[in-house]
């Protein structure tokens, strides 16, 4: 028996019938319909629709179907009921079956337009939990490796090209500082979607005198939507997180694309751990960077996800339409995301850095201009007048095949007289590095106080996580 079938007397088209089905991509949201129906059999019974004795064989029914869904592949689940339109058609198929007539009883007050709107904000709730997870565990791991790294330097790169050295540390912290704006757009996402849209009936709202504010505590709500035609048919908070995580996987790209570079052996600078690589099936020398490509990979999947919700969502009018059903496939197809950013975390753990390379290409290529140039602007130069001079000494030395601090005062003096026995101290790695002492700077000290600033923030992240996931 179809939910719907009253008012019609001919049969769907067979092919039609399979097609608009939606049960095999929503199965994934059983855990959730159960948990939503549970919570809306309370409010029944608080409005003495179902009697104590009811509640409780529903809500064990309920139970039931759940420990089922878990013991088996999900879908190997829902073929118990192959005629199954979609998961609620399912739940109160399998309802009928455990506890008889009563199970038809549960859809008293309620549509399934509310119904799928409840169980999708469950549903993102819970991934922005395992993303927000995984996430702190990545900054966790950079974190690890900022504290290892201590002292060492690197090139900086603009436009590929190297720039001035910093503190490996200080380029670590960097994707921190991406990681904890990514978890805070997350977890406003998921305040915004924390209203419970049961009692909102088809669009108009309930036709029984349901206390909504039950099932909105019952499952963790902060409280009930405001506007039927709004709960049943807004699906921003898809869209959101799906944007959210479009950011996410620019970060992992961004991760993936340096780590790849900086693992060949143009650069050296990191070891690709084995654990995490694979060889290739011709050329026997190789350690391929499988991960961190299949990220850049994926992420093309998620920036996808959120254009096709856009596109679906685009000039529907209010409230409830059939296109809807498409914006659920594209939030299952990024459900990958926790498990790579979990793996991309063990990963990052696991590499190991070639500081004697990473030293070598820092103290190289006139990375300490720009110190050059700040040392004759503290001698009174101005900046611009002091780029030139600088550009210049530059050009000479590169004439010359040595670097700035080989020259001679002598070849200095005629680019400057302004430049004394004091401007080779200046252009050290560590005073080169040190000058930069400004707060988010690269100057030892300067990131040693950001490094613990970012440690107490991760450890207030992965604190919250915890406490949420409790």
């Amino acid at each position: 028996m179809k939910m719907w079938s009253g008012r019609f007397r001919e049969p769907l088209d067979a092919e039609f019938e399979q097609w608009q089905r939606s049960i095999v991509f929503d199965w994934r949201l059983l855990e959730q319909e159960v948990a939503a129906s549970k919570a809306h059999a309370s409010a029944l019974a608080a409005a003495g629709i179902l009697t104590p004795t009811e509640l409780e064989q529903l809500c064990g029914a309920l139970d039931g179907i759940a420990a089922e869904h878990r013991s088996e592949d999900g879908k190997a689940a829902v073929r118990n009921h192959p005629g199954a339109e979609d998961i609620h058609h399912y739940v109160e198929l399998s309802l009928v079956d455990r506890i008889g007539p009563l199970g038809l009883k549960l859809h008293t007050g309620r549509s399934r337009n509310e119904q799928i709107a409840t169980d999708l904000r469950l549903y993102i709730r819970g991934q922005i939990d395992l993303v927000v997870q995984s996430l702190a565990a990545w900054a966790a791991a950079l974190l690890e490796q900022a504290k290892t790294a201590g002292d060492a330097a690197m090139p900086s790169y603009t436009h590929l090209q190297r720039a001035e050295p910093v503190l490996v540390a200080h380029w670590l912290l960097a994707y921190v500082e991406m990681i904890l704006r990514d978890a805070d757009r997350l977890r406003d996402c998921a305040r915004r979607l924390n209203v419970c849209p049961l009692g909102s009936g088809a669009i108009a709202g309930a036709t029984l005198a349901l206390d909504r504010s039950i099932a909105a505590r019952a499952l963790h709500f902060t409280e009930p939507t405001s506007n039927s035609m709004d709960a049943t048919s807004d699906r921003d908070f898809i869209l959101e997180y799906l944007q959210a995580l479009t950011l996410v996987g620019l970060h992992l790209s961004r991760f993936a694309e340096e780590i790849t570079l900086f693992a060949t052996a143009e650069f050296s600078f990191v070891t690709l751990p084995e654990a995490f690589s694979t060889g290739s099936s011709a050329m026997p020398q190789k350690k391929n960077p499988d991960l961190t490509e299949l990220m850049r990979a994926k992420v093309g999947r998620m920036n996808a996800a959120a254009q096709a919700v856009t596109l679906q969502l685009k000039g529907l009018p209010l409230a409830y339409n059939k296109d809807m059903q498409e914006t659920q496939e594209p939030a299952f197809q990024v459900d990958f995301v926790p498990q790579m950013i979990s793996l991309v975390a063990r990963f990052t753990a696991a590499l190991r850095f070639n500081r004697e390379r990473m030293l070598t290409a820092a103290q190289s290529g006139y990375l300490n201009a720009m110190a050059a140039a700040t040392y004759l602007v503290h001698k009174g130069v101005p900046f611009r007048t002091a780029h030139e001079k600088v550009g210049n000494a530059v050009r000479y030395a590169i004439e010359k095949s040595v670097e700035l601090n080989e020259l001679s005062l002598e070849e200095l003096h005629q680019f400057g007289t302004e430049f004394g026995e004091d401007f080779f101290a200046a252009i050290t790695l560590d005073a080169t590095v040190d000058c930069h002492d400004v707060i988010g700077g690269t100057a030892r000290n300067r990131v040693r106080e950001a490094l613990d600033k970012a440690i107490a923030r991760v450890a207030a992240l992965t604190q919250e996580v915890q406490h949420a996931s409790a």
